[in-house]
């Protein structure tokens, strides 16, 4: 099948903008170099849009959390991501969560399956000389293609390291000890019983010596080259928290309030919580407990929280380094290389953060690429919404110098009418929001093809 667009790269990005050309009639060569013989450091199999860190899209409330909206905002475009995660989601309170075997197994049957995507399971090692083209390959570029991605911009590619959470087998979890809820006992979009999470309680003593165990435990050692790496905010180790001070933990993701102990009727000192991560509810992972300590030290400290003195571990924690470009100055407002305007970039690489933000990229590229065959560029969503606020972000509105990847969040939109009462700012900023973005694609003729 000959295509008219390249696609490099079949993540959260890759995947989406495949689908979103495919459904406007645009014929697709996704490539993919997992399956080909090479694999990344962090990734396990070779399907498409596999989650390599949490199994959580976080927040699903489209009302009160920019995240949520964002979600919203997507489904609106028909986005595959969204769709695969709805079918694919777990019980996570107010969060939406997948089993990501089934998410990951739906997004590649849809795409194989498409007559105007044809998958090739290829090592692209450099960027094309012509022919359109977007870049998702996404923070774990190979090599090859990474060096040929800084000749082609001039500039040297920012780096931060992320971290992966360890999965424990539900069954080792003794349930004697900890229990199901949600925090305030919140119900989820889904409905249920608001018990979705398994908390694990630790009193004074024990959080203490937990604490020094994460400072004192062998940490995984940086190659020379990874030494000056910062880390992502929103993916700190546990261990580097906890080095800010003693009680980070406790008002991070150890924090007991609104966490009743029904054996105590009482918060306890600090929780460990950990979330479903498959359908068959036989994994959860501990949530916030990325980690670059070493596999034996995990096992060893974590196996001293409550509950989980017998846990067995089905992935433990790990590091890995993540690359993005200096977009605010490499990149038009339509995500195009200003060096090279035939190519793309989308995803993470662009220097955005969260699988929810990358597939939005992804599909916001996709669509000015329609509009740019079709001969009607489409012009970018408005900064008030959040697909919006976070092209924004990567294509001019975060200072280039001191670029660094980024989440979606209200504070990249610009605030609401001062006179909005502070309990009231958030359904102010979701309700503007929902009535630009519909205004946009009713300007833009999305409705219809949406």
């Amino acid at each position: 099948m000959t295509h008219t667009i390249h696609i490099i790269g079949g993540g959260m990005a890759g995947s989406e903008a495949a689908w979103q050309l495919a459904q406007a009639g645009v014929k697709v060569r996704l490539s993919e170099m997992r399956g080909s013989g090479d694999m990344t450091p962090a990734h396990q199999t070779d399907g498409l849009a596999e989650l390599v860190c949490s199994n959580s899209f976080r927040s699903d409330d489209a009302e009160k959390n920019a995240v949520g909206l964002l979600h919203q905002e997507m489904r609106d475009l028909g986005s595959l991501i969204m769709a695969q995660a709805d079918v694919a989601k777990v019980p996570a309170g107010s969060a939406l969560a997948v089993d990501r075997d089934i998410f990951s197994d739906g997004v590649t049957k849809v795409l194989s399956e498409h007559p105007n995507i044809e998958i090739v399971r290829e090592r692209i090692d450099a960027l094309p000389d012509e022919g359109m083209t977007i870049v998702a390959t996404g923070p774990l570029t190979a090599e090859a293609l990474a060096s040929s991605i800084g000749a082609a911009t001039g500039e040297d590619s920012l780096a931060f390291f992320d971290a992966i959470a360890p999965i424990v087998y539900r069954d080792s979890i003794d349930m004697d000890i900890c229990w199901m809820a949600n925090r305030w006992d919140k119900v989820g979009p889904g409905g249920g019983e608001g018990k979705d999470y398994i908390n694990c309680p630790m009193d004074k003593e024990q959080y203490q010596a937990f604490v020094q165990g994460l400072l004192d435990g062998p940490k995984t050692e940086f190659k020379q080259w990874e030494t000056d790496t910062p880390y992502f905010e929103g993916c700190m180790p546990i261990e580097v928290m906890a080095s800010r001070g003693p009680e980070t933990l406790r008002h991070g993701p150890m924090k007991p309030m609104g966490l009743d102990n029904p054996r105590t009727g009482r918060w306890p000192y600090a929780v460990v919580q950990l979330r479903q991560d498959n359908a068959l509810g036989t994994l959860f992972n501990m949530v916030g407990f990325q980690t670059k300590l070493k596999h034996a030290a995990q096992v060893e400290l974590f196996r001293t929280i409550p509950g989980l003195e017998k846990a067995e571990f089905a992935r433990l924690g790990g590091l890995h380094r993540n690359t993005f470009i200096q977009s605010p100055k490499l990149l038009d407002a339509t995500l195009r290389l200003k060096s090279a305007p035939h190519i793309r970039f989308a995803g993470q690489m662009t220097g955005c953060e969260g699988y929810v933000e990358s597939a939005a990229i992804g599909l916001i590229a996709a669509r000015f690429a329609i509009g740019e065959l079709a001969g009607h560029p489409l012009t970018p969503p408005p900064v008030t919404t959040a697909l919006g606020a976070l092209l924004s972000h990567v294509t001019g509105g975060a200072e280039a110098a001191s670029f660094q990847p980024m989440n979606v969040n209200f504070g990249l939109m610009p605030p609401p009418d001062e006179r909005v009462k502070k309990k009231d700012r958030k359904l102010a900023y979701t309700a503007r929001a929902r009535r630009d973005f519909d205004d946009w694609m009713r300007a833009e003729s999305l409705l219809e093809t949406a």
